[in-house]
C-alpha cells in the first residue's frame, strides 16, 4: 500500500490542525435547536461536517437569567447527536457568571463538546483562569478557542496562540473597534469597511500570523449584514484569499453556504491539485514536472492542502482524490453556493 499524503507531506507550521471552515453561533433557544438540526442535515448532504455549532451564553443569555440559559445549553448538548460538532461560548473570565457557566456546562457535558470558546482574553493570565476552571470541572483535555477583542489582546496574540490548550483564535471586530474609544470610525465595523482601516487590517494580520506560526486556526469575524449574502461571501473571500484566514464566524443560517463557497477551492484548483498529488505519489514523492513546472514536496504539500480544504467544504473530489479521504465520506458539490437556508 502506498503511503498516504498526510504521512509524507509534513513540515507545515500552519495546517497542523484542521477544523470546519465555518463556526456558526446561536444563542436564542429555538435557533440553537435549529442550528443543530441544520448541522446534521448538511453533514448528510456533504458527507462531512462542514460547520461547527457554538451555543452562545455570552450574548445569548438574558441579564439575570445566566444560570437558566447555561442549564438549557447543557441540555441541548446532551440531546445532540453523537456525531455533532458542538461548542459553547461562556462569559468572560472576569464575569460573575463565568464559573457557573463552566461548572454547569463543562462539568456535565464537557465530554460531548469539541471545544470551549472564551471571550475577551487579553493576556496569558486571563487564559490561565480559563484553563484552571476547566481543569477543576474535570475537562483537562477540552480544547479552548479564544476571542481576540482588544489592542492588548492583539499584542499578546502570539503568546496566547502558543498555549497548548488553544486550538483557534477568533477576531472580535466590534469589540476591537469600540475598545479604541472612538479612535476608529464606526464604518470599520461594516462588511467592507473592516478591510480598509489600517488598525483593523493590521490586527487581523497579526492574529492570523500568530495562529499560523503556532499551528493553530485563525477564525475571521462576523458580517453583521446577515441578509446580504453577497456581502458575506465577499468578506469571506477577502479573509481567505488576502488575510490568511481558514475559518469564519456565521451568525445566521443564510451565511453558512456563502462562507463555505468562499473558503472552498475552485474546480480548477481541485483538478490541478489532484493531478499534482497523484503524480507525486506515482513518483514515490520525488520531484515531478507538471505542465512545464517543477514540483517538489513543498509545492505538492500546498496542493494536498487544497484537497483537504475541498473536503472540508463539501466540494466534489475526483475519484482518485476521494480515495485519500475516509472511504465513508462522499463529498458532493454545493448545489447552489448562495442558496438561502430558510430556517
Amino acid at each position: 500500500m502506498k503511503p498516504h499524503p498526510r504521512d509524507i507531506l509534513l513540515g507545515a507550521q500552519a495546517g497542523a490542525l484542521v477544523l470546519p471552515v465555518c463556526d456558526h453561533y446561536s444563542g436564542v433557544p429555538a435557533r440553537m435547536k435549529k442550528s443543530l438540526q441544520l448541522q446534521a442535515e448538511m453533514t448528510a448532504e456533504f458527507g462531512t461536517c462542514v460547520f461547527d455549532v457554538t451555543l452562545d451564553c455570552e450574548d445569548g443569555a438574558p441579564v439575570g437569567g445566566e444560570a437558566e440559559h447555561a442549564a438549557l445549553v447543557a441540555e441541548l448538548v446532551t440531546q445532540a447527536g453523537a456525531s455533532a460538532r458542538i461548542a459553547v461560548r461562556v462569559h468572560a473570565v472576569d464575569h460573575p457568571a463565568f464559573e457557573s457557566d463552566v461548572n454547569t456546562i463543562v462539568g456535565n457535558v464537557g465530554r460531548r463538546m469539541t471545544h470551549l470558546m472564551v471571550p475577551k482574553v487579553d493576556t496569558l493570565a486571563d487564559l490561565a483562569v480559563a484553563v484552571a476552571a476547566l481543569d477543576r470541572a474535570g475537562a483537562q483535555a477540552l480544547p479552548i478557542h479564544v476571542l481576540i477583542e482588544s489592542p492588548l489582546a492583539v499584542r499578546n496574540a502570539f503568546d496566547i496562540a502558543a498555549h497548548p490548550r488553544v486550538q483557534s483564535l477568533s477576531f472580535g471586530l466590534m469589540d476591537f473597534v469600540s475598545a479604541h474609544g472612538g479612535a476608529i470610525p464606526g464604518e470599520a465595523m461594516s462588511s467592507a469597511g473592516q478591510f480598509n482601516h489600517p488598525l483593523v487590517v493590521r490586527a487581523k494580520l497579526e492574529m492570523a500570523e500568530a495562529c499560523h506560526a503556532n499551528g493553530k486556526v485563525p477564525s475571521h469575524c462576523v458580517v453583521t449584514e446577515f441578509a446580504d449574502t453577497q456581502a458575506v461571501q465577499a468578506a469571506a473571500q477577502r479573509a481567505a484569499r488576502e488575510l490568511g484566514y481558514t475559518r469564519m464566524w456565521s451568525i445566521h443560517p443564510q451565511q453558512i453556504r456563502p462562507i463555505l463557497s468562499a473558503f472552498a477551492p475552485t474546480e480548477t484548483e481541485v483538478e490541478t491539485a489532484t493531478r499534482i498529488v497523484g503524480a507525486a505519489a506515482d513518483a514515490d514523492w520525488g520531484p515531478i514536472s507538471f505542465q512545464g513546472q517543477l514540483h517538489d514536496r513543498a509545492s505538492v504539500r500546498y496542493h494536498w492542502q487544497v484537497l483537504v480544504r475541498a473536503h472540508q467544504t463539501g466540494r466534489a473530489l475526483p475519484p482518485e482524490a476521494v480515495a485519500w479521504f475516509d472511504p465513508g465520506c462522499k463529498p458532493r458539490p454545493l448545489a447552489s453556493p448562495l442558496q438561502e437556508t430558510n430556517r
